[in-house]
């Protein structure tokens, strides 16, 4: 019994984990967009909610590049007193394509880093930087732009995972719709997410709104839950700024 649930826990624990660092630079959505910031702005996201919180910080370096460091810090009991542990995460975006008048494109990100502060002993330290990952941003407007459909599927690769130090692979989606009803600063947007393979983690649904009042500012509250389940993220709140273009590699345009 007590094998069993150290089990159930540990892929609980490495399931929130996994879709933490899959989030991008759609606050607390998972799902990303095609889109790499202008060369030379910094990104800097920050979300508070009741299964976890984010800092994450992003740097246009490079055109159609994007590099992003983010740390999340999890409150597993309720009690925000309390250390339930962190991860962190390292990835690279490059904006392949994107359509003439900016509303959609494609991109892929590679990303690795794993730092879950649960595990006890040696634990923090053999797993940190174990997972390997990639996923495929694909964003598609329709009607005038009043709909934008995000599809998101990735794979990834965890080396040394559980008491048999396995290596698993894994297959993860996230899709995303968002409606603006009368402006394009107002969006109603709604997800699905989760993974098949070697870690099954159950299906999850985000709906939220969200603001973007102007071009250096994102507002967004969500609600998240468990499709079958009771392990959902339930609410957070987020705010996503960006700066005008100044740190850049060979200088701003």
């Amino acid at each position: 019994m007590k094998n069993k649930l150290q089990k159930f826990t540990t892929q609980k624990i490495f399931g929130l984990i996994l879709f933490s660092f899959i989030s991008v630079q759609a606050q607390q959505f998972n799902s990303d967009s095609w889109i790499s910031k202008q060369h030379g702005t910094v990104t800097v996201i920050a979300t508070y909610g009741e299964r976890n919180s984010m800092l994450m910080t992003t740097y246009s370096l490079l055109p159609r590049w994007e590099f992003t460091v983010a740390g999340y810090f999890y409150n597993e009991d309720d009690d925000f007193k309390t250390d339930d542990g962190y991860s962190t995460s390292i990835y690279a975006k490059y904006m392949f394509y994107e359509n003439e008048s900016k509303t959609g494109g494609f991109a892929v990100k590679l990303g690795t880093g794993l730092d879950p502060g649960y595990l006890d002993g040696n634990d923090r330290v053999d797993d940190a930087f174990q997972t390997f990952w990639t996923n495929a941003p694909i964003t598609i407007p329709f009607f005038d732009n009043t709909l934008s459909w995000d599809i998101m599927p990735g794979a990834s690769v965890t080396k040394n995972y559980g008491a048999d130090e396995s290596t698993i692979w894994y297959m993860t989606y996230s899709t995303r719709l968002a409606w603006y009803p009368t402006s394009p600063k107002w969006a109603v947007v709604g997800e699905i997410y989760g993974s098949a393979g070697d870690l099954n983690v159950k299906t999850e649904f985000r709906a939220g709104l969200r603001w973007e009042p102007d071009q250096y500012t994102n507002i967004a509250i969500t609600y998240d839950d468990e499709f079958g389940g009771n392990y959902g993220g339930g609410f957070e709140i987020g705010m996503m700024l960006f700066s005008p273009p100044f740190f850049c590699i060979g200088g701003c345009d």
